[in-house]
């Protein structure tokens, strides 16, 4: 078995069948869910859908994986929906409600209100004080993961120029991952040409669009890209296969290890930048049914760079070494990416 270095965190993904609501043993129901021995979860997405392969998909499989009783999800379709499909689960007495996504931000805090016996998990959602008492926001250091990816692209390019194609700027994890892949890369190469491209559109298009995403990253191949990071949930993806289908060029994933989700892009999928969100959701969905709700306002989950896989010898031996130095020097605080909140 290989050793993992301190860069690469494995995470084991169960097959999963993502159905609309899934239950344990095939005895507890819905109605089952104000019963103090009986614990449901129930899970809302942003506007993104929960098989984006991704950040969505990810939040679900550690809803699954829990150890609830009973877990439901509601795919929201519009933002004006969030408060709505939140009470699907308030009203029904879910011991547990994960909210997915910055942008759902304000609808958790407004929800936590009207129903303060349940607990709300808001993934990607930063807490700032006065913290609400059944609220924790679970965070990531996305701008440490995109320094390790942009590192990776700038040890990896052959023509000196690599892209970003990525979601909203509107979501400051996206900011993060894109100054962090920037940073990453010019701390390796101070002269190297980055073509970074935000997705134009808004909040209910930015991650549903793999047709630009293929499209933006082809442009950035012709312009002499050769290694392309996709930070986007389907519209990423679309950038990914893309690339997959040219020959000699890299990608580089993220959110999970889409190695693991995007089987169309192992043409070209040399590592991801990951946050782990899959085990952030179950240690706090575990912490609440031990009665060790976070009162800190925010939970931070691990963040780093997926295993190499195929490419592991492809990756030359003083690329893993810098890597690890990186990381090291990241975690110990003797290396700083520059990502300042809102700085996009």
């Amino acid at each position: 078995m290989k050793k993992f270095s301190m860069i690469m965190v494995l995470v084991l993904l169960a097959s999963m069948i993502l159905s609309a609501c899934g239950t344990t043993g095939g005895e507890v129901t819905e109605a089952d869910c104000a019963k103090a021995e009986v614990l449901c979860v129930g899970l809302v997405t942003d506007v993104g859908e929960v098989d984006d392969k991704s950040f969505n998909q990810s939040a679900w499989e550690g809803v699954q994986q829990s150890g609830a009783d009973f877990v439901k999800y509601v795919e929201t379709k519009d933002a004006k929906d969030y408060q709505s499909n939140i009470a699907l689960f308030g009203d029904m007495k879910y011991d547990v409600i994960v909210t997915v996504g910055f942008a759902m931000g304000a609808a958790t805090v407004e929800a936590a209100a009207k129903y303060p016996d349940i607990k709300f998990i808001g993934v990607d959602q930063f807490q700032s004080e006065p913290f609400v008492a059944n609220v924790v926001g679970l965070v990531f250091h996305e701008d440490q993961s995109g320094f390790l990816a942009g590192a990776l692209a700038a040890m990896m390019t052959k023509t000196g120029t690599i892209a970003a194609v990525l979601g909203t700027n509107l979501v400051p994890p996206v900011q993060a991952f894109k100054v962090g892949y920037e940073k990453g890369a010019q701390y390796i190469n101070p002269d190297i040409k980055i073509i970074a491209t935000y997705h134009p559109g808004g909040m209910d298009v930015a991650f549903t669009d793999p047709e630009w995403g293929a499209t933006t990253a082809k442009q950035a191949l012709d312009n002499g890209a050769d290694v392309v990071f996709g930070a986007g949930g389907k519209t990423g993806n679309g950038a990914l296969i893309e690339v997959a289908g040219s020959a000699g060029k890299y990608c580089i994933g993220v959110d999970s290890d889409q190695w693991e989700t995007v089987p169309e892009a192992h043409g070209c999928l040399i590592s991801s930048a990951m946050k782990l969100i899959t085990p952030g959701v179950i240690d706090l969905i575990k912490m609440t049914k031990e009665g060790n709700f976070p009162t800190t306002g925010n939970y931070f989950g691990g963040a780093g760079l997926a295993p190499f896989h195929d490419f592991d010898s492809t990756i030359p031996a003083d690329v893993k070494t810098k890597l690890d130095e990186i990381a090291k020097a990241l975690l110990d605080g003797s290396l700083v990416t520059g990502y300042e909140f809102g700085m996009e």
